[in-house]
C-alpha cells in the first residue's frame, strides 16, 4: 500500500483512493482522529494492515475480536479496518455493534488473542477511532502505539494470505449474562438509567431490569445524533440531568454511562453528583471488608482519600497511586495483583474475584447494585456522606494543541518545581511534594492539592483540585494554580470551570 500520506483534500480523487492519516492520531493509549478530515477511509484500512502486521512481528495468532460503537459512520470505519486486517492475513470475527467493554469480553468469550473496538468514546460526533489490545485484559500503552504508529506511517504493512471473516452473533447475549449471573436484588432499588442517547442505550436498561431493579429511563433511545448532549459521565450536563431526574422521580440514585460504555458516573438518592473517584472509595471500602488487605490503584487525578480514609487504613487496604489512562492503569493493576483501579474520569478496573481486569461501566453498575443490597438499611448518601469531607473541582480542560502541549506540559513541570523548591504555595498552604509521574501533581502541607497534565485524547491540559478544607480553599488552590498555567501563551479556555 505504501506509505500513507498526511493530508489529502477532501471531495478529491485521491481522497477516495490513497490512504490518508495525521500522524498526531496515534495516542499514549488508543488511536482517535477527527474524521474523514484527519484519517480517511483508505487510512482505516492502512491502519488494519498495520495492526495486522504488528500480530505478526510479535508472534501473536493472527484472530481478531472487532466491533463497532452505535455511532452512524462507525460501521464503514470498522469494515474499512476489517478489509485492511484481512489483507494482512487475519482472521475477523466480527461481533456487530458493541460496547468497547463487550469487545474485551468477546477476547474471552471467544478465546480470541486480540481485538479492536471502533470507537470515538465519549468524543463529540466527527471523531473515531480505535481501541485494541493483544494481551487480556489489556489495551495497547504507549509502546505497543508507538509501534504501530511507525509500521503504519512507513507502510510496512504487508498483504499476507489467510485472512478470513466470520459474523459471530450472540455476543451481547453472553456479555449480559456475564455481568449478572444469578444475581438478584433482594431490597427494592429504583434507578434512574442514563445513556445520553449511545450506545449503552441498548444494555444498561436490560441489565437493571434482569437484577430486579426498577429503571427510570433517561434519554435511552439509540440516536447518534446525541440530540441532548454527549454521552460522557464526568460532563456536568449529564450530571446535572441525572441530578435532575433523581430529584423528580424519587429515585434511589442514578448511573450514567458514557458513549461507549466503558465508563459509569453516579449521582445520589439526594441529587448529589458523586464524582467517580469519591465513588471509587466508597466502593473500595465495601470491597475491602469482603477482600481485607486489598490493594487499590487511583489515577493521579484521584482524590487522597484512597490513602488517606481512616477506615481503609483499618481494613488494611493499600493505595498505589499511577497515571492516568485506562491503557496505564489495567496495566497497573494487573502487575501487582490489586483487587481494582480506579480512574476519576469514571473508569473503574476491576480484577478477580470482582471482574476480569478491564473498565466496564455495566460491572460498576452490577457492582454499586450489590453493594446497595449488602446496605438495605443505607441509602447512597448515606454511604457518601460517611467519607471524610474534601472538596473536589470537576476535571476542567483547557485548550491546549496536540502539538505543543506536551512541550508546554514539560515547562509547567518545571515551574511548578522551582515554586515547590523555593518554598512556595497553592491557595496559601505551603507545596510539600510535586509528585510528576504523570504531569505534576503538587501536594500541600494539609493534604490538598492540584494537578496539571496533558490529556492523552485530545487537544487539552487537565486540571484538578481538591481541599480538607473548604470551597474557598479550592477555589484559591485552583486560581494559584490557574496562574502559573496561564504564563503559557499556547494555553486556551476551558471547557468548564468550578
Amino acid at each position: 500500500m505504501g506509505k500513507p500520506l498526511t493530508e489529502v483534500s477532501e471531495n478529491t480523487w485521491s481522497f477516495l483512493r490513497d490512504a490518508m492519516i495525521t500522524p498526531t492520531g496515534f495516542r499514549e493509549y488508543d488511536a482517535r482522529w477527527q474524521f474523514p478530515g484527519e484519517i480517511n477511509l483508505p487510512g482505516i484500512t492502512a491502519l488494519g494492515l498495520g495492526l495486522g502486521a504488528q500480530m505478526h512481528r510479535r508472534g501473536i495468532e493472527p484472530v481478531i475480536a472487532v466491533g463497532n460503537d452505535y455511532r452512524d459512520y462507525s460501521l464503514s470505519v470498522k469494515n474499512a479496518l476489517i478489509l485492511g486486517l484481512m489483507q494482512a492475513g487475519v482472521r475477523v470475527k466480527d461481533i456487530g455493534p458493541a460496547l468497547s467493554p463487550m469487545a474485551y469480553f468477546a477476547q474471552f468469550h471467544l478465546d480470541t488473542p486480540a481485538v479492536a473496538m471502533v470507537t470515538a468514546s465519549h468524543n463529540p460526533n466527527g471523531w473515531t477511532g480505535v481501541k485494541m489490545g493483544f494481551e487480556r485484559p489489556l489495551t495497547h500503552g504507549p509502546d505497543e502505539m508507538a509501534e504501530l504508529r511507525d509500521i503504519v506511517l512507513a507502510g510496512e504493512g504487508e498483504p499476507r494470505p489467510g485472512g478470513g471473516y466470520e459474523f459471530v452473533d450472540g455476543v451481547r447475549e453472553a456479555y449480559l449474562d456475564d455481568l449478572v449471573g444469578d444475581f438478584r436484588m433482594s431490597r427494592p432499588l429504583k434507578v434512574v438509567c442514563a445513556t445520553g442517547n449511545g450506545t449503552a442505550s441498548a444494555f444498561a436498561p436490560e441489565l437493571f431490569e434482569r437484577m430486579g431493579v426498577e429503571v427510570v429511563p433517561l434519554h435511552t433511545e439509540l440516536d447518534y445524533t446525541f440530540p441532548n448532549y454527549n454521552p460522557n459521565p464526568e460532563d456536568m450536563h449529564m450530571l446535572h440531568d441525572m441530578a435532575a431526574a433523581v430529584r423528580a422521580s424519587g429515585a434511589d440514585l442514578a448511573m450514567g454511562f458514557d458513549g461507549d460504555g466503558d465508563r459509569c458516573g453516579v449521582v445520589d438518592d439526594e441529587g448529589e453528583e458523586i464524582f467517580a473517584d469519591k465513588m471509587g472509595v466508597i466502593l473500595a471500602r465495601d470491597f475491602a471488608r469482603l477482600h481485607p488487605g486489598a490493594t487499590f490503584v487511583a489515577d493521579v487525578k484521584s482524590t487522597g482519600l484512597f490513602a488517606s480514609d481512616p477506615e481503609l487504613k483499618a481494613l488494611g487496604a493499600k493505595a498505589d497511586y499511577w497515571k492516568t489512562g485506562h491503557s496505564h492503569m489495567k496495566r497497573r493493576v494487573k502487575e501487582i495483583g490489586a483487587l481494582a483501579g480506579f480512574e476519576k474520569s469514571g473508569h473503574y478496573f476491576l480484577a478477580g474475584p470482582v471482574g476480569r481486569g478491564y473498565d466496564c461501566g455495566l460491572r460498576v453498575a452490577v457492582e454499586i447494585c450489590k453493594m446497595m443490597d449488602r446496605h438495605p438499611d443505607r441509602k447512597m448518601s448515606d454511604l457518601y456522606k460517611a467519607l471524610p469531607r474534601t472538596f473536589s473541582s470537576p476535571t476542567m480542560s483547557p485548550y491546549c494543541a496536540d502539538g505543543v502541549k506536551y512541550e508546554v506540559l514539560a515547562r509547567l513541570v518545571e515551574k511548578l518545581e522551582k515554586l515547590g523548591a523555593e518554598g512556595g504555595s497553592l491557595g496559601g498552604q505551603k507545596i510539600t511534594e510535586v509528585v510528576t509521574v504523570n504531569g505534576a501533581r503538587v501536594m500541600l502541607e494539609n493534604g490538598g492539592w492540584g494537578l496539571v497534565r496533558a490529556s492523552s485524547n485530545t487537544p487539552n491540559l487537565v486540571v484538578v483540585c481538591e481541599s480538607p478544607e473548604s470551597e474557598e480553599e479550592l477555589r484559591a488552590i485552583f486560581a494559584d494554580l490557574d496562574a502559573v498555567i496561564r504564563t503559557e501563551p499556547e494555553v486556551g479556555d476551558y471547557d468548564q470551570t468550578m
